[in-house]
């Protein structure tokens, strides 16, 4: 005593470049496969350069046009998704601003832009 076993759908194969579901009937086009987008590499603003080593990013204190385009209207260190600065460079950067600070050559506050609504333009 054999029993029959109802028989399986056909399955769908991919087409002959592997590329999707083979179409069966004529005029009908195989589907085209998906792209995902892959966005390029982040390139160091301030090193230009993918990934810097320690050495190299340098920022200088005393480069007070550079860095006061590298904080906010309030005078806050602008974030690495601003200033497009790797790791790295985002750790020089903050160095450099808070020395120049500290040296008096750029204000902890910015209050008097505040009065004057004298703010230095931007790059």
């Amino acid at each position: 005593m054999t029993e029959e076993r109802p028989q399986a759908a056909p399955m769908m194969t991919d087409g002959p470049r592997g590329d999707g579901p083979r179409s069966d009937g004529p005029g009908e086009r195989p589907a085209k496969p998906q792209r995902r987008f892959t966005g390029r590499k982040k390139i160091c603003r301030l090193c230009n350069k993918v990934r810097c080593s320690p050495g190299e990013a340098v920022i200088d204190y005393k480069d007070v046009g550079r860095l006061r385009m590298l904080i906010s209207d309030r005078g806050k260190i602008e974030p690495r998704r601003k200033t497009g600065s790797c790791a790295l460079g985002q750790r020089a950067l903050s160095k450099a601003i808070k020395r120049a600070r500290h040296v008096a050559l750029l204000p902890y506050t910015l209050d008097h832009i505040r009065k004057t609504r004298v703010f230095p333009t931007r790059g």
